[in-house]
Formats: C-alpha cells, structure tokens, sequence
C-alpha cells in the first residue's frame, strides 16, 4: 500500500503523527533531512515536473525568511542533482530555478532587513529570532566584510540571516545585489553538481546517509571554529 502525504504533511504539520514535544519535533526533521533521497523520491512521484517548483519554494524559504533557517539547503541541492543525473529532475531548470530562488530568496530577506528590522530590535519584538545568530552573522561581517553575503551561502543559520543584518546595518543595496547575484549562483550550482556528478556512485548512494551527515557537518564546521575562537578571546 501507498501511502501519499502532501508536502505540507511531512514538513509543517507533524502533529498529525502525534509529534508534539521539542526533542520528538527535532527528531522528526531530522530523519527527514537525513533521508532526503528517501522523501524527495517520494514528493518526485507525487508531483512529477512540479517538484521542480517545490524546491523553489523550500530555498527561497530557507535563504529569504528568518523564521525558516531550519529548512534544508546544501543537502536538499546535493540530493537534487543526484535525481536529475538519474533524470527524474531537469538539470538545467534545477539550476536557473533555484538559483532564482536564492537570490530572489535573499533580495527579500535584504529589504525586510533594511524595512523592518531596526525598528523590530529597537522595539525587542525580534523575540523569534535568536540573538545569538544575529551576533554570530555580525562576527562574520566583521570578519569579511561584503564577502560575507558569498562565504555565508555555504554556512548554514548564517546563510538566513546574512542578507536581513546586511539590510539592517544599510549596506548598500547595489553592493548587496553584486554579492547576492555571485554567491547565489555559483552556491546552486556548486552543491547541484556535486550530487549529480557523485550522488549516484555505488558508494555514494548506498550510504546517502553518512554523505548528508559529512555534508552538515562540513557546512556548519566553520560556523563552530569561529564560534569557538570567539569564546576563547573573551575569556
């Protein structure tokens, strides 16, 4: 038997498998992440050419609203291009869609930053986001500058909030524009085509598993050494 579950069933509706406590919620997104092969080859069946624009949708999410730095990113465009080389996804419209999606996904996050947020800090009702991430993005500005808005693509949490500091501390929105356009761009097709040109080796795919795993943790790696040197420096 088949069972079909809507793609706003397995990501924001997980109560309707009984999952209501904190640690049970991360539990159950993170098996989903975990086993992106799994539930994308499920949602491929489902929606067909359409999946296409799903995953416009989930990227845009994850790089344009605060609120969604939780949705998959490098995995879920790694995984992409392993079931476009197996030509169940187009290749070519992976690429131009989400790239579209990233970058569109940013220019939104820029402007609500530029728009909205110092009046929601200067007012606290920013209580949603957590400071620690806003404090961790601002280290990297200070780091490497602009840059940051290309390095951050490949870091997540920081990838989310990077345009909206960058809309809030009044960066220059053609400079912004540049570094979005860049950094979205080579991010997709960088992650896109290391999945579909090593997603489906042997061992690649028969331990998708471990490689989603070493892909997280290579993407939030830095994001930890510079959390960890910053510790040491105020002590």
């Amino acid at each position: 038997m088949i069972i079909r579950l809507s793609l706003r069933e397995v990501f924001f509706n997980p109560r309707k498998f009984c999952i209501e406590q904190p640690m049970e919620l991360i539990t159950y997104y993170t098996n989903i992440f975990l086993h992106l092969d799994h539930y994308l080859s499920l949602i491929i069946q489902q929606y067909g050419f359409w999946t296409h624009l799903i995953l416009f949708c989930i990227i845009f999410c994850e790089t344009g609203l605060v609120v969604t730095p939780f949705l998959p990113g490098d995995s879920l465009l790694f995984a992409a291009g392993t079931f476009a080389a197996r030509g169940a996804l187009e290749l070519t419209v992976i690429l131009a869609l989400l790239s579209v999606a990233a970058i569109a996904g940013d220019t939104i996050n820029y402007w609500f930053g530029f728009l909205v947020g110092p009046k929601m800090i200067e007012r606290k009702k920013i209580r949603w986001v957590k400071k620690e991430y806003l404090d961790r993005t601002h280290q990297f500005y200070e780091k490497y500058g602009g840059k940051t808005i290309i390095l951050a693509r490949f870091i997540p949490i920081i990838r989310t909030f990077a345009p909206f500091v960058a809309g809030i501390g009044t960066m220059a929105y053609s400079r912004f524009l540049l570094y979005n356009i860049i950094g979205g761009a080579f991010w997709v097709v960088a992650m896109t085509l290391l999945g579909f040109f090593f997603g489906n080796i042997p061992i690649v795919k028969e331990n998708f598993f471990f490689v989603i795993v070493v892909i997280i943790v290579i993407s939030i790696l830095p994001a930890v050494i510079e959390a960890f040197r910053q510790r040491r420096q105020t002590h």
